[in-house]
């Protein structure tokens, strides 16, 4: 198993409760993947907080502490996955220090895995966590931009904006976080964005945002879409009287944003709102209504591609690797990747079940069972469609998106027909050694 991110702990979790030997190797000094901003590499910023609830974003069987915030912080979250590894004994079963340079398929089947230092090892299996926030989409600036132009994976502190005239482009998480960052600091910021987009409130009627849909009956998804919207046209208004552009899409079609600060920027007049840029000369950026602004620096918020370095030639497609359930190589018996879903609600839940299923089938692989050869038909064969009924927006981004209950749905229907859980189990702890990991 390569990597010991979210993804890769809870690979390694359902591995060891099946007692499957394995070997877990991580580049780094330490667990936690993105999530621990003194990574080198590691998109990570000071500013950063989950997209997601601490209700719904925990792992099977280890819920995060009462103590912890609806949306925790990144040390919060990193605090979390140690305290995970350190409770069921996965931290001393990593190799830190390791960084792996190439995965090769041997004629019988096997994988080869060859570290830094040249060393070889060969194994059954592969599991492959390298995370998919690594490797920055950095688009072009059409013209001759003589100020400053970086990717939001450099960017760790406001102090780094302080007192310049900044562009920030990209309105996901990172784009938001860091646009009302430069608001605050900043002696001007404007925030870039192609298309509209529908901003969700982290809380709504006091309650995280992301735990509506389990309240009330369930709904069908236009008649969801519908009331939803309606209720975020309350809440937020006429978008245009901020300068944002009216939603080209309906909702859920793109990528949720969830954001309570953007709004109070714009309406306070910290922050200023443009469309796409088209073209820029010397310090002065031209944007797509016809209007020009001057900037010391360009803070590209753009998303990152699924590149697999160790592994590219058998994940293929870098923005979405064409995996079957986003975790079994549909070409390649015994590769697995978790960490590359692309999906509407929180992570480490659907890590969780990916990992669980993993390590179900691999158990009944090496023990004959039926269910492998049945299983890997369905790994060769079974397209499902998940998108709830949605039709995503055509974008990179969207490329092989699924809506999240339609996949957990599925997920749990698959698994259950292999007789695999779906989660893990909660560690062998004392209450005290848990409220200890996390303070």
């Amino acid at each position: 198993m390569i990597g010991a991110g979210p993804a890769g702990l809870a690979v390694a979790r359902a591995l060891a409760e099946r007692k499957l030997p394995y070997t877990h190797l991580e580049r780094h000094t330490g667990l936690g993947g993105v999530w621990d901003i003194d990574s080198p590499g590691s998109p990570m910023y000071e500013s950063a907080h989950f997209n997601s609830s601490k209700t719904l974003s925990a792992f099977g069987g280890w819920p995060m502490p009462d103590h912890f915030a609806d949306y925790p912080s990144h040390r919060h979250i990193l605090s979390y996955l140690t305290s995970f590894a350190e409770a069921y004994g996965l931290a001393e079963r990593i190799e830190f220090g390791t960084e792996v340079s190439a995965v090769d398929k041997n004629a019988d089947g096997t994988w080869t895995v060859t570290r830094a230092d040249g060393r070889e090892t060969v194994h059954g299996q592969v599991v492959v966590c390298t995370g998919s926030q690594w490797h920055p989409n950095l688009p072009d600036v059409p013209g001759d931009f003589i100020g400053e132009i970086r990717h939001a994976i450099t960017y760790r502190s406001p102090d780094e904006l302080r007192g310049r005239r900044v562009l920030v482009v990209g309105a996901g998480a990172s784009g938001c976080d860091i646009a009302c960052d430069a608001a605050r600091v900043a002696d001007h910021a404007v925030i870039s964005m192609r298309r509209g987009y529908w901003f969700i409130p982290k809380h709504v009627f006091g309650r995280p945002a992301d735990t509506l849909a389990a309240v009330g009956p369930r709904l069908p998804m236009w008649l969801e879409q519908r009331l939803f919207a309606a209720l975020l046209r309350i809440l937020n208004g006429d978008p245009t009287r901020l300068g944002l552009q009216k939603p080209d899409h309906k909702l859920f079609e793109t990528h949720p944003v969830l954001s309570s600060t953007l709004h109070h920027h714009l309406q306070h007049g910290d922050l200023t709102a443009r469309p796409g840029i088209s073209r820029a000369e010397g310090s002065t950026v031209h944007f797509t209504d016809g209007t020009r602004d001057d900037f010391d620096v360009i803070l590209f918020a753009t998303g990152y591609v699924h590149k697999v370095p160790v592994a590219q030639k058998y994940f293929g497609n870098e923005q979405h690797p064409d995996l079957y359930l986003s975790s079994f190589s549909r070409e390649h018996e015994g590769l697995f990747g978790v960490g590359f879903v692309e999906t509407n609600s929180a992570a480490y839940s659907i890590f969780d079940t990916q990992s669980q299923m993993i390590a179900g089938f691999i158990h009944d692989t090496r023990h004959g069972l039926p269910n492998a050869e049945r299983f890997a038909r369905m790994i060769r064969s079974d397209r499902p469609d998940l998108s709830g009924g949605l039709k995503f927006v055509d974008s990179p981004r969207h490329t092989g998106y699924v809506e999240s209950g339609t996949f957990v749905k599925y997920l749990a229907k698959v698994a259950a027909g292999m007789g695999w859980r779906t989660e893990g189990q909660p560690p062998p702890v004392t209450s005290i050694r848990r409220k200890e990991a996390v303070s």
